[in-house]
């Protein structure tokens, strides 16, 4: 498929997860066949104000292209500026983050809030479009709640504004991450916009994501909370997906490593200090499934150095 110009190799997107999709996380998924990645959201207005934080956000390497970043806001103009700012960072997309749920976001006419504000978020897809010469994406819910299921309505005013393409997590921003997704509006969104759709929510395995193009007829599958501790599979879809060979479960041995490949490339991007403190919740997921896995977990919570983690993945695998 191709967004815009830029070609899209795959099957499957990394979601822009704030406090997890950053580069380090990023590399690791393209490396493991993520077709396309997605960067966490920054602030428009953090990165028109010179905002440290903000522009650090913005920061991506030639190892996980194709890749976007995101914004978030509410202001036309200075969502604008905002995209004009980010391309000394090279993205490859500008995507405008209108489905987040977080009650700091939404409570500030951002995210998922501008989904009660059709025109507005025609107008935001239209300045940004204007202001960079790369696509422009927007990544939408299936409505505010149940009884504003606008996502179709919404994906047709931002095609219609410019946008290359469009992603839609299938559930309202009032069931924020439950109950199941809903497919249903991805395929209703397909059937109605002729830019690509992108299929988001509860895609947690290969054999879900060849059920989501089935049933959605989507261009292509974003993986989230799926994703976490679990680079591989993007792996595993590729292999289902493109029929190379079958998908065999991943080792515990191989989970440890690629979770001190992770780490080190972290500490490496951020420092020991702030990169050890996001290790916790990194290492907490990848030992789901193994052995003492409850332990290991709680420990991971007082992780302070590498060595700390070299010495705790050895427990685990003994």
């Amino acid at each position: 498929m191709k967004i815009g110009n830029v070609e899209i190799k795959g099957f499957a997107a990394l979601a822009p997860m704030a406090g997890v999709a950053d580069r380090a996380f990023r590399e690791l998924c393209v490396e493991f066949g993520a077709a396309y990645v997605v960067g966490e959201m920054v602030s428009a207005k953090g990165i028109t104000y010179n905002n440290d934080k903000s522009l650090e956000l913005l920061e991506m390497s030639d190892k996980e292209r194709p890749a976007a970043i995101q914004l978030f806001g509410y202001e036309p103009d200075v969502m604008a500026k905002a995209a004009e700012i980010s391309m000394k960072y090279k993205p490859d997309i500008i995507d405008i983050n209108m489905g987040c749920p977080a009650p700091k976001i939404a409570s500030n006419h951002s995210g998922a809030a501008l989904m009660k504000e059709p025109d507005l978020c025609g107008e935001i897809v239209k300045a940004v479009s204007k202001a960079v010469d790369i696509p422009v994406t927007v990544k939408i819910r299936k409505g505010w709640d149940d009884n504003s299921v606008n996502a179709v309505e919404i994906a047709k005013i931002c095609e219609q504004a410019g946008a290359s393409a469009v992603t839609v997590h299938g559930r309202t921003r009032q069931q924020q991450y439950m109950p199941p997704a809903d497919w249903d509006i991805i395929k209703k969104v397909k059937q109605a916009v002729k830019i690509p759709v992108i299929g988001n929510g509860d895609v947690t395995s290969a054999e879900l994501a060849a059920k989501m193009f089935e049933q959605t007829d989507c261009d292509l599958i974003m993986i989230g909370r799926g994703a976490l501790g679990n680079p591989f599979i993007f792996q595993e879809i590729a292999m289902l997906l493109g029929h190379d060979r079958p998908t065999f479960p991943v080792s515990n041995e191989e989970r440890i490593s690629v979770l001190l490949r992770h780490i080190e490339k972290l500490c490496e991007y951020k420092g020991e200090y702030i990169g050890m403190k996001e290790a916790r919740k990194h290492a907490a997921w990848y030992f789901k499934g193994i052995h003492g896995a409850a332990s290991l977990r709680k420990r991971a919570g007082t992780l302070n150095t590498l060595d700390d983690l070299i010495e705790l993945c050895k427990e685990a695998l003994n």
